[in-house]
């Protein structure tokens, strides 16, 4: 009661002065855009987990101490396959003269690294392999001398003859596989010839996006300058490439969702009141509010993500209600006459509190998220809460001060005639009326159809949480990128080219280079003991798999085997022919042992470190026809690598995507019963402490478990899936989809003896009508995001709000007009 005599107080001195006010609140509006203008926007999906995730942690240690350099590719397409070679490696010294800052590397194919391993490849064989096969070699040789000098003494079976395809067999080995069929004359081109990649690494972060763009456009301008044939199509991809394009989709989600939820409830309000200035002077005070809310965003927080982007538009349809509600309890004051001063009074007295209790019951609604570990939620309660508080306030501040400008400068009329225009004015749409003919006609079968929807939404809620509702297709929680759509058919080629395990590998770092053997050893078992149909990964790829074993040992099996295969072809054995396509394989005079020093650049650079160290990474490659949009596969991918101890007691973590995203699902599995029980506890505290009489707080509690059942039916009828986002909207949906019964019932309650369900929905149903539908509205708008996670949380919420709607509007007022119907006169 004290705080309503102060609100009224203030509306006295607002209806006075109402320039002081409104010059401080739009002055900290000025300061607050100012300020916001300064929030980062990261995207990144790491950046949703606390810092402390053990897997947030190891990802930042192996960010320092790699370049984890992001890629770009360049492709050339076009049916002239020397053309598109000769532009691709056109491009490569004016791309490495960008310097290192720019670009770390270029590369159009593996030439340098093929060359250096086809000359070594006999040392990548078992010693026992090298000696048959130098067993064999002489065998042929001395059957061909004993037959070129007629000195044969066997006429039996000749040793096997040195063909081509043989001696190449022999030095790859069962597993190897020839570089020139994967990359033909070493150059990173498709199999048809018609496109050929320049792979392109930069040490630019993925998140600093103002480098990226430059570094991309400095690329750009190189390629384009580059000689080359008429009629090649340049398109650019890699993870540089698709994180600004995602980036972009984000930021034209931040403002485009944002403006169309603002757009759409104030056309809603508009629709409601039939003024003009009614919209203006809601319009500047949630403006204000969302200004207020993102400045002390960024001073506090500093930045959003992905799962707070979109809050310009939720804050603008559940903020803009307690404007809704001050503003209709003053026209309803004006209709009757009563002076504006008078009228900002009454209304400051009387709205203050109840909406001050929704404001803070929603805030509890968004609070019952800072119980999870998922700061993604945390953001979004803190940023939610204080919006719902902020709004509140600049309600009680600045809205009487417009109005009370506004009617200075052009008094409101209430027309009586009975013309649309003037009914418009006087009362804008009535947006309770269908629901109150609804109730009229039938509310025997409004209140059954709600005790119905009660039984069995409880059912489908059973049956939709033992179904396992938790979405597991990574593809469904990313952007839509339809209009981007070249993007991604690039990628396909790329993929094709490269192998699509150049992006979906994992990295490890371990402390000491001589971990790297067990680790590997480690994690193969892993993969061999698992069942068939289900390994975690399909292999482990470290800088030491370039260096062979036994190579001093080898080296004395190989050196002879080159001599007698070189003298082989000059006296005919081997033909010109099949010496061409062998001769690279043919271990040269002048072999030598070698270590990971002696590795070319190209075959270490993803094995090096930001220091020049080599050898302490170890790439864990995903499991063949496995894909890593798989939450589920992700989850054995992950704790496959997740954790390692070495035989000498060293702890290895490891981190990356897969990690990142099976910890993100973890969270949630975790922290959705703690948010839904905590929003669940809270709001029937709030029930109950609203009314003096258990009754009505029993009514209300009914209708908003008859709302929430109906949210469940949906749940399981339409099979939507929980995500990373749309479960958001669960004890969002309880702290607010319950405050139309309690504002239905507060008006019922109020009327006391006389008290009338239709005459309850007649003078507050409208505003109900249209809380709901402001806080709809900016739900709404979440669709039209290119974010399917997003869209989904749209979707969810506005079940949800229809649903808590339908069950106050209907089942609630049906029961009581039923119940009222039952007693006696």
């Amino acid at each position: 009661m004290r705080l309503s005599g102060w609100m009224q107080r203030l509306g006295a001195f607002q209806a006075r002065r109402p320039w002081l006010p409104l010059l401080v609140c739009l002055a900290l509006g000025v300061l607050a855009v100012l300020q916001a203008r300064h929030l980062e926007l990261r995207t990144r999906f790491d950046q949703l987990l606390p810092d402390s995730q053990p897997s947030v942690v190891e990802l930042r240690r192996v960010q320092a101490k790699t370049s984890m350099a992001t890629n770009i590719y360049v492709v050339f397409e076009g049916e002239d396959t020397m053309a598109l070679r000769a532009y691709a490696d056109a491009v490569l010294q004016p791309l490495r003269d960008l310097g290192p800052e720019n670009v770390s590397s270029a590369s159009s194919g593996v030439q340098r690294a093929r060359d250096f391993l086809m000359r070594r490849a006999g040392l990548f064989q078992t010693y026992d392999e090298l000696a048959k096969l130098k067993s064999d070699v002489d065998a042929r040789w001395d059957w061909e001398v004993a037959k070129a000098e007629g000195s044969l003494l066997d006429e039996g079976e000749p040793p096997p003859p040195l063909t081509a395809e043989e001696l190449k067999k022999r030095f790859e080995g069962k597993k190897g596989r020839s570089s020139e069929t994967e990359y033909p004359d070493g150059y990173f081109q498709s199999k048809d010839g018609k496109a050929v990649i320049a792979l392109v690494a930069t040490p630019v972060a993925a998140g600093d996006v103002g480098r990226a763009q430059a570094t991309l456009d400095r690329v750009k301008a190189v390629v384009d300058k580059a000689p080359h044939a008429p009629g090649i199509k340049v398109s650019y991809a890699g993870d540089l490439v698709t994180g600004l394009v995602e980036y972009g989709a984000a930021l034209r989600d931040l403002t485009q969702v944002g403006a169309l939820g603002v757009f759409l409830v104030l056309m809603v309000v508009f629709l409601f009141f039939g003024r003009v200035r009614a919209l203006l002077v809601l319009g500047i005070t949630i403006l204000t509010a969302i200004a207020w809310t993102f400045g002390l965003t960024e001073l506090t927080i500093g930045h959003l993500n992905i799962a707070t982007s979109f809050l310009i538009s939720i804050i603008a349809g559940n903020g803009i209600n307690t404007g809704i509600v001050w503003l209709q309890r003053f026209y309803e004051e004006r209709r009757k006459g009563v002076a504006v001063d008078e009228a900002i009074g009454i209304a400051q007295k009387e709205t203050s509190v109840p909406t001050l209790v929704a404001a803070l019951a929603s805030t509890a609604a968004y609070g019952s998220m800072l119980l999870t570990d998922f700061r993604a939620f945390k953001h979004f309660a803190v940023i939610g809460g204080a919006g719902m508080v902020l709004s509140w306030l600049c309600t009680m501040v600045l809205l009487p001060c417009l109005v009370v400008l506004f009617d200075q400068a052009s008094p409101a009329s209430f027309p009586t005639g009975n013309d649309f225009l003037s009914r418009m004015r006087r009362g804008g749409v009535e947006f309770q009326w269908p629901f109150v003919e609804a109730v009229k006609r039938a509310p025997r079968a409004l209140a059954v159809s709600g005790a119905v929807t009660l039984v069995l939404g409880v059912v489908m809620a059973v049956v939709y949480v033992r179904s396992d509702p938790m979405e597991y297709d990574i593809r469904k929680l990313k952007n839509d990128m339809g209009a981007v759509s070249d993007l991604y058919r690039v990628v396909r080629i790329c993929d094709d080219v490269l192998g699509a395990k150049i992006d979906s590998s994992m990295v490890v770092l371990v402390d000491k280079v001589d971990q790297v053997k067990p680790l590997k050893q480690i994690l193969e078992e892993r993969r061999d003991k698992a069942p068939a149909g289900d390994k975690p990964l399909e292999a482990v790829h470290t800088l030491l798999d370039f260096v062979p074993d036994q190579q001093d040992e080898k080296l004395e099996l190989l050196e002879p085997l080159g001599e007698r295969m070189r003298r082989a072809h000059e006296r005919g054995m081997i033909t010109d022919k099949d010496w061409k396509d062998i001769e690279p394989l043919v271990p040269p005079e002048d072999l030598k042992s070698f270590a990971i020093g002696d590795l070319p650049e190209e075959l270490a650079r993803p094995f090096t470190e930001k220091d020049g160290t080599r050898g302490r990474l170890v790439l864990v490659e995903p499991a063949a026809g496995k894909s890593d949009t798989d939450l589920r596969y992700l989850l054995r991918y992950a704790d496959s690598f997740r954790e390692t101890k070495l035989p000498d007691g060293t702890v290895v973590r490891g981190s990356g995507r897969a990690v990142i995203f099976a910890d993100m699902l973890a969270a949630v599995q975790r922290d959705m019963p703690r948010a839904i029980s905590a929003a669940l506890v809270l709001t029937i505290i709030a029930v109950v402490l609203t009314f003096r009489q258990g009754r009505f707080a029993v009514a209300v509690l009914a209708s908003f478990a008859v709302g929430i059942a109906g949210l469940a039916v949906y749940l399981q009828l339409v099979h939507v899936k929980i995500n990373f986002f749309n479960f958001i909207a669960l004890p969002i949906t309880f702290g607010i989809g319950v405050d139309y019964a309690v504002n239905l019932m507060q008006r019922y309650f109020a009327d006391g003896e006389e008290r009338s369900i239709l005459s309850a929905m007649r003078t507050t149903g409208g505003a109900v009508v249209l809380c709901s539908l402001t806080t709809v509205f900016g739900y709404l708008a979440l669709v039209g995001s290119m974010n399917q996670a997003i869209r989904s949380l749209g979707v969810v919420a506005v079940a949800g709000e229809l649903t808590c709607l339908a069950s106050a509007m209907l089942v609630l007022a049906g029961a009581a007009l039923w119940r009222e119907m039952r007693k006696p006169k």
